[in-house]
C-alpha cells in the first residue's frame, strides 16, 4: 500500500533520466563539424584533391589527402598533410607526418600578406589581378536562394551553400575558408588574388550557411598561362557532427604535433616534391577554389 506515494519520485526520476538523455544525445550531435571535400579539373570525373576539415572546440582540423602515384600507390606509410587552425592562439600549425616536421604561421603574418598583397593586386596592369584585388566586391555578387554569382574579368565564381548547423558553426567555417585562402596564396604564390572568395565567404557566412559546391571558370587565354584548368570545381559534403573515428584522428594528429620537430617555413618548403606542391595547392581548397 506504500506503492502509491512512492510511484511519483520514481516517475520523477524516470523523467529526470529521459530529459538527461535528451539534453547529452543533442549534446553530442552538436559536438563539432565534419566537412568532406574534393576538388576536380575541368570534365574530369576523378578528383585531383581530397580533404577532410573537422570542426572541434574552436579548432579546425585539416587533413589533405594525398594524390596517388606510381611511386607511392603501394605506399600505406604515406600519411596525410595535416594543418591545424587555431585561432585562440593565432596560428596555423602545418604537419608532415612522413618527415616528422611542423612548421607555425602566425595570424599576423597571414595579414601583412593579405595588406600586402591587396595593395600589389589594385595597381596592376592585369584587369582580372586588379579587379581581384578588391577591396569591395558587394555590388558584383548576385545571390538567388542559396546560390551566389561573382563574375569578373574573364572570371566567373559560382557557389551553392547550405544552412549551416548553428550561426556559430558558419562563422566557424568562414574563419578557417579565409585562412586557408591565404595561407594558399603564402606558400603557393600565383593565380587569382583570394580577395573574391573571401569576399564570398563573407556573404556566406552572413546568410548563416556553409559552402557545398564551388566553381571557378576561367577564361581559357588565362587558363592557358601556366597549363591552369579552365575550371576548378571543388564540392563539400557537410555532416553537422564528428563520428568516433574523426575523434580518434584528432587525437592521432594532437600526439603529432606533440613528437614533430619544429622549423621554419622555408625549411619546411624546401624539400616538397612536384606532387605534394600540387596537393597542397588545390587542397588548400577545402576551402576553394
Amino acid at each position: 500500500m506504500f506503492m502509491p506515494a512512492r510511484l511519483p519520485w520514481c516517475l520523477l526520476a524516470c523523467g529526470l533520466a529521459l530529459v538527461l538523455g535528451v539534453v547529452v544525445a543533442e549534446a553530442e550531435e552538436q559536438d563539432g563539424l565534419r566537412v568532406e571535400s574534393e576538388v576536380f579539373a575541368d570534365d574530369e570525373q576523378e578528383p585531383i584533391a581530397k580533404s577532410l576539415t573537422l570542426f572541434r572546440n574552436g579548432l579546425a582540423w585539416d587533413f589533405l589527402e594525398r594524390p596517388v602515384t606510381a611511386d607511392t600507390e603501394d605506399d600505406a606509410a604515406t600519411s596525410d598533410e595535416i594543418v591545424l587552425h587555431d585561432p585562440a592562439r593565432e596560428r596555423v600549425v602545418i604537419v608532415d607526418p612522413d618527415r616528422n616536421l611542423k612548421t607555425q604561421i602566425d595570424a599576423i603574418r597571414l595579414e601583412r600578406l593579405s595588406v600586402s598583397l591587396a595593395s600589389w593586386a589594385r595597381k596592376a596592369d592585369d584587369r582580372l589581378v586588379r579587379w581581384a584585388g578588391g577591396p569591395d566586391f558587394g555590388d558584383g555578387i548576385k545571390e538567388q536562394k542559396s546560390q551566389l554569382e561573382l563574375v569578373g574579368p574573364r572570371v566567373r565564381y559560382a557557389v551553392e551553400f547550405t544552412a549551416a548547423p548553428s550561426a556559430e558553426a558558419a562563422r566557424e567555417y568562414r574563419r578557417f575558408a579565409d585562412t586557408a585562402m591565404l595561407l594558399k596564396a603564402l606558400l603557393h604564390p600565383g593565380g587569382i588574388p583570394p580577395f573574391p572568395r573571401l569576399a564570398i565567404n563573407r556573404r556566406v557566412s552572413a546568410a548563416d550557411g556553409i559552402p557545398t559546391a564551388v566553381t571557378l571558370e576561367i577564361d581559357s587565354r588565362v587558363a592557358m598561362v601556366g597549363g591552369r584548368p579552365q575550371v576548378l570545381r571543388s564540392v563539400h559534403k557537410v555532416h553537422p557532427r564528428l563520428l568516433a573515428g574523426d575523434l580518434q584522428r584528432i587525437e592521432d594528429a594532437e600526439a603529432r604535433i606533440a613528437v614533430a620537430e619544429s622549423v621554419d617555413l622555408a625549411a619546411f618548403m624546401e624539400p616538397a616534391s612536384a606532387e605534394a606542391t600540387a596537393a597542397e595547392s588545390a587542397t588548400a581548397a577545402s576551402a576553394a577554389p
